[in-house]
């Protein structure tokens, strides 16, 4: 695990600047650094020591006649079995380090090489003789992966965080107004080009090929749900055998391993499986918002060291500004407060844990993916006077029944965004300035996704569309930036190649129904876990900003940025603060609208007033 950083192109002092680079990623690599200074280009790398903890598995690292370098973020699970083909194809290997299979992947298979990995992975491979710089990223977005290309081909800027290309002389730093309209509605940011004018998330499953200064991007994977008649307990059985050999793959490191363990079933049967010496839990000193007592049961249950903490408001306000640094981009889930502190947490035990992120995602765990059977039945009316209901509902204020209403209207493609849905479109509009007005909306965004699959059922639409959006741009992303900015390696069991192959498999109505969620996972997870854990409902990471809000001294926190000159930049100040007052009031429930307006302008401070 580690971060790297490069550029291509003519500047003057090369390696100040790629040093510069490096030291802003530093927290994801404190163990080593190196780089590599070539004709045109520049790669630089800091190394957080998972195998092969010598020198020789150190980065940028190069074939022997040094003519194909790499730099890598990540883990290759199958490195051995490629190894293996690789050294009968004649290939040596120096190092017992996994990022060796890449260049030798690359020498022997050229771009083809991709397909074969199981891992997460972003890298980027300069390939000297060609003058060709080829990179790519994992299949579901683990791990994360920046660009910037300079204009009037003068070359490219890249790397793990976008901080680092503050470094760069030639980077213009500037905001991306149209990134704002869809991240009120989605909380986090949705566009291939992020917050930062010019600067691209190369997507998951995606490479690239940097040549003759033309940037190609080409998908290269895309999961494909084709679920096969089986007998349901032979299902529950197979779907715990590709766990079992997930985790264990997921366990190869030099260094100590551990697990991020909650009350839900998800981190509770990799913590089953894994049997981890250590666990590790956070939660908050409010009433209904600690579920660590579940974390800690079940690890006695086990014969597990549970390590736990209980957050208060100050810690996380006073770390706020940190967070949205750690994170390049605002991203308002509440939930990266407390995973910033587990990661701290975690790091003082252990270099590597595991988690359950993916499983709702890949195995249907969320209730909006379901119809109840009072939808069922409320679907059976015609279509036209559904869709004339739910448009006179979204133009009402809320009223119970509201979401039922806009729910059972329309087909997904018309009614679902994915987890998150802060702002309504019309709602958005009203709170912002006219120049951020011009930003893609949340619907158009998901539109090409949603063809992809035109033709499959509702819950396989709503799975792949969290897969390709809110899994890659809130879910992992957060993950990735929040323990790496403790130097932790995060891993994530149930988004392997294998599993997702076998979840492809799944019957639908396996997966969900109207009343349970990832039924046949919580059936497998049941072999090892108490009837308790197993069904325990979804609750995510409960955050108590509701209560914070209506606090004087956290409005008041809140309030100052509300009121400033560069938050009537972007917004209505009218607006956003009837918004804080009648949340502070109890005239309204805002908290999510709120944190998700702070957010930006403290991700806009922090880079834009505070950065030199």
């Amino acid at each position: 695990m580690c971060g790297f950083v490069g550029f291509t192109g003519k500047i003057d002092k090369s390696q100040t600047v790629l040093d510069a680079m490096m030291h802003r990623i530093l927290h994801r690599g404190p163990d080593m650094g190196s780089s590599y200074i070539g004709d045109g280009v520049a790669l630089g790398f800091r190394r957080l020591s998972i195998l092969d903890l010598t020198e020789a598995g150190n980065q940028p690292m190069m074939n022997e006649d040094k003519s194909v370098v790499v730099v890598f973020n990540g883990e290759i699970y199958n490195f051995m079995e490629l190894r293996a083909d690789l050294e009968a194809k004649g290939h040596t290997f120096h190092c017992g380090a996994d990022t060796e299979v890449l260049i030798h992947g690359y020498e022997e298979y050229g771009t083809d090489f991709i397909n074969k990995l199981r891992g997460m992975y972003a890298f980027v491979i300069w390939d000297a003789k060609n003058k060709r710089m080829f990179g790519a990223r994992d299949i579901f977005g683990i791990k994360p992966f920046y660009y910037y290309v300079i204009p009037n081909n003068e070359g490219m800027i890249f790397g793990s965080e976008i901080k680092s290309f503050l470094e760069h002389p030639k980077f213009k730093k500037e905001v991306n107004e149209k990134a704002l309209r869809p991240y009120l509605t989605l909380q986090y940011s949705s566009m291939p080009e992020t917050f930062f004018k010019g600067v691209f998330k190369l997507p998951a499953a995606h490479y690239f090929v940097f040549e003759n200064g033309k940037m190609t991007v080409t998908r290269y994977w895309d999961c494909e749900f084709d679920p096969k008649p089986q007998p349901y307990d032979e299902c529950v059985d197979k779907l715990d055998d590709v766990i079992h050999e997930s985790v264990k793959s997921h366990q190869i490191a030099d260094v100590k391993v551990g697990a991020f363990l909650s009350g839900g079933v998800d981190s509770s049967y990799i913590t089953a499986t894994q049997m981890p010496d250590n666990t590790f839990s956070v939660g908050f000193d409010y009433n209904k918002f600690n579920e660590t007592n579940y974390a800690s049961e079940l690890s006695e249950k086990l014969g597990i060291t549970n390590y736990r903490e209980l957050l208060t408001a100050d810690q996380c306000f006073d770390a706020f500004e940190d967070i949205q640094y750690h994170m390049d981009e605002p991203q308002s889930n509440p939930s990266s407060v407390p995973l910033y502190f587990l990661a701290k947490l975690a790091r003082e035990h252990v270099t590597v844990v595991l988690s359950g992120e993916g499983a709702d995602e890949i195995f249907a765990g969320y209730e909006w993916y379901a119809d109840t059977p009072a939808m069922e039945k409320f679907k059976k009316l015609p279509l036209g006077l559904r869709r004339a209901m739910g448009a006179a509902a979204n133009a009402m204020p809320y009223f119970k029944g509201k979401n039922f209403l806009l729910k059972c209207a329309e087909k997904p493609e018309k009614s679902f965004l994915g987890q998150a849905l802060v702002f309504r479109e019309e709602e958005a509009e009203e709170i912002l300035q006219p120049l951020c007005k011009n930003g893609e909306k949340p619907y158009d965004i998901a539109a090409p996704i949603y063809a992809r699959v035109k033709d499959a059922d509702e819950v396989t639409k709503k799975q792949y569309l969290d897969m390709n959006m809110w899994l890659p741009g809130d879910i992992l992303l957060k993950a990735d930036k929040m323990t790496m900015a403790h130097s932790l390696e995060l891993r994530v069991p149930f988004l392997d190649k294998k599993v997702m192959e076998f979840a492809e498999t799944i019957p639908t109505d396996y997966r969900i129904n109207g009343t349970d969620t990832k039924i046949v996972l919580r059936a497998a997870a049941n072999k090892a876990l108490p009837d308790e854990w197993a069904n325990r409902p979804k609750k995510g990471f409960p955050v108590p900003i509701k209560f914070w809000l209506r606090e004087e001294k956290y409005y008041n926190i809140v309030k100052e940025y509300f009121e400033s000159d560069y938050a009537a930049t972007y917004f209505k100040p009218d607006a956003i603060m009837a918004l804080l007052n009648d949340h502070y009031t109890e005239k309204a429930n805002n908290q999510r609208k709120i944190w998700t307006i702070f957010t930006f302008l403290v991700w806009y401070k922090r880079f834009f007033l505070l950065e030199k």
